[in-house]
């Protein structure tokens, strides 16, 4: 009888020829973040409910896969909310974790801290392509620097590596959560209803600016603010400048023009010193559903998929939720299953892999040929090939195509 591919938990198997370019992806992930200064960590997969449920975490707070208490703490027939089940949950990002562990371990870092970490993720979320329920992130953070000199280095390390996938033309859309703030205050917004507007504008690539203005008037917000909103968009989007057309309509919102002018050089400077082929853009309706992101936010769009494949920004006050002191933090994450999928997809070979060879051995083979062979094989190994020595099948036909598949160029079947 055959498995089934997991349709209870939503989580997937990994074929080998899958497996190989992740493989490869992960070690030039390391070595390239590497090369920035970028410090491995590691932090477990399971987190307190205290530290996910710390409403930093937008939308995926609702995704937690939720552990039930152990032992003597699980008292079922007492329980009255789901507090008194739970009080542990899978990991939804690796930001939060990060933050846990530098308030843990502040005393033994190196300042500015440069994180690197890779590990598995999980939501509970409703699977699709290129989107799945266990995921793995890759994440750089630098923490403890104010500057935009940390926005800089993640872009310029995150740009490299692309560059070093074989990615070009990719655009990576930037913004600023405080131009945000004064976008709505331009509109006439409530404070407490910003983020409601957010989320609505988030939708503008799906719905456009007449779907956005819809939603708003529905979920109540004013006329007065709708039409501002519209006057607002229209403006940013009929002008080839909208950096300078942004700051012409906000210039009586303090702050605005040096939050611009970061921008700008943040641009500027990775552009400069990129080794890869990129566009920035300035997109005023970037969001990131974060609600801890406190200042430049930017998303990494790749050819091919229509979705987001990378993302973060500014997190100063994140830090301040474990240790009662903000601290400045900026970080971005890659979407790894997506470049893997792409990759994949494109049929990407692995470069400088060497040679894939395979012996065939005939079931009937005497001991001492096939004892050569393997003798052979160990040369080859050493001299840098990958090489595979197994029984000939009945069906040599289908054994040859698999391993066709998996990348052996050379095949050769050994008989008595």
């Amino acid at each position: 009888m055959a498995l089934n591919k997991n349709p209870v938990t939503g989580m997937r198997d990994i074929l080998p020829r899958e497996m190989e370019i992740r493989d490869y992806c992960m070690a030039l992930i390391k070595d390239t973040y590497r090369s920035f200064g970028y410090t491995p960590i590691e932090t477990p997969v399971v987190e307190s409910l205290s530290n996910l449920l710390s409403k930093q975490g937008g939308d995926n707070e609702k995704l937690i896969f939720k552990i039930l208490k152990r032992g003597e703490k699980l008292k079922i027939a007492e329980a009255r909310t789901e507090e008194d089940l739970s009080d542990g949950g899978l990991r939804y990002d690796l930001t939060v974790p990060l933050v846990r562990y530098f308030a843990a371990h502040n005393s033994e870092l190196a300042k500015p801290f440069k994180a690197l970490q890779i590990g598995p993720v999980f939501r509970a979320d409703r699977p699709q392509r290129g989107r799945y329920r266990e995921f793995y992130q890759c994440d750089i953070d630098i923490i403890g620097e104010a500057g935009i000199q940390a926005e800089t280095d993640l872009l310029l390390a995150t740009s490299t590596l692309l560059g070093k996938l074989g990615f070009s033309g990719f655009t990576i859309h930037i913004n600023d959560r405080r131009l945000l703030k004064a976008m709505a205050a331009y509109c006439g917004i409530a404070e407490e209803k910003y983020d409601a507007a957010f989320i609505l504008w988030d939708k503008m690539d799906k719905i456009g600016l007449e779907g956005v203005l819809k939603e708003m008037q529905e979920g109540g917000f004013s006329t007065e603010s709708a039409e501002a909103c519209r006057r607002m968009y229209t403006a940013l989007e009929g002008s080839k400048m909208p950096l300078k057309a942004l700051l012409e309509l906000l210039a009586d919102i303090p702050g605005v023009d040096e939050q611009i002018r970061d921008l700008e050089t943040i641009m500027a400077s990775v552009s400069g010193a990129a080794t890869t082929d990129f566009k920035f853009c300035f997109d005023p309706t970037l969001v990131r559903g974060m609600s801890y992101y406190t200042g430049p936010i930017f998303e990494v769009e790749l050819e091919g998929l229509g979705v987001s494949s990378g993302g973060g920004g500014r997190y100063d006050e994140l830090v301040g939720k474990f240790t009662g002191q903000n601290v400045p933090a900026c970080g971005i994450s890659i979407g790894f299953e997506r470049l893997v999928l792409i990759l994949t997809e494109a049929g990407f070979q692995i470069p400088g892999s060497g040679v894939k060879k395979a012996y065939l051995l005939e079931k009937s083979l005497p001991a001492e040929k096939a004892l050569d062979i393997r003798r052979q094989a160990a040369r080859q190994r050493a001299e840098g090939s990958t090489v595979l020595v197994t029984t000939m099948q009945k069906n040599k036909k289908f054994q040859k195509e698999q391993l066709a598949a998996e990348g052996y160029t050379e095949i050769e079947e050994v008989y008595g």
